[in-house]
């Protein structure tokens, strides 16, 4: 329960730090927090955590102001993006995040171009991803940090109603 809050907050702060500080910024191209935040979980607590944490993250991107795009888009690509990362991470959690937060701007593209998105084709594909994904890869080793630092489990504690698999 309060891993699943710890990671609703952790969602929560990256949206509203991506739209009010990020986005804001006099620079062409700023680092995917919300992204980053979520590869990050999904290489803490695996693929299926990491698809609906990926999901409800890109359905609240999708929602959010400016929501130019189509209602879900965003969340496809986190939700995919979710499980891929939490597959890799069990075997390397920072190759994992690199490799999904270079790939990931390019799924959006992707997933943009299926569904006849204006906004999104392969000019933006040969101008601005690498851009992207070169900010993504700086950003994406201290947001897999700190996620690993808030997000820690927490060993020894009472447990208040135990599961089958400790029994």
């Amino acid at each position: 329960m309060a891993r699943n809050l710890v990671a609703g907050l952790l969602v929560f702060v990256a949206l509203v730090v991506q739209v009010t500080v990020l986005n804001r910024l006099p620079v062409r191209v700023v680092p995917d927090l919300v992204l980053l935040v979520v590869i990050a979980l999904a290489a803490v607590r695996g693929a299926n955590a990491g698809m609906i944490i990926g999901f409800c993250a890109g359905l609240a991107a999708d929602i959010l102001p400016p929501a130019g795009g189509v209602l879900g888009q965003y969340a496809l690509v986190l939700c995919i993006t979710g499980f891929v990362a939490g597959k890799l991470a069990a075997h390397a959690p920072l190759v994992a995040t690199e490799v999904c937060a270079v790939l990931a701007p390019a799924l959006t593209v992707g997933v943009g171009a299926l569904i006849t998105d204006d906004g999104v084709g392969w000019a933006y594909m040969r101008t601005v991803w690498p851009w992207v994904a070169l900010c993504n890869l700086i950003a994406a080793p201290v947001v897999l940090w700190a996620v690993r630092r808030l997000h820690r489990e927490r060993r020894g504690q009472a447990v208040l109603m135990p599961s089958w698999r400790r029994i």
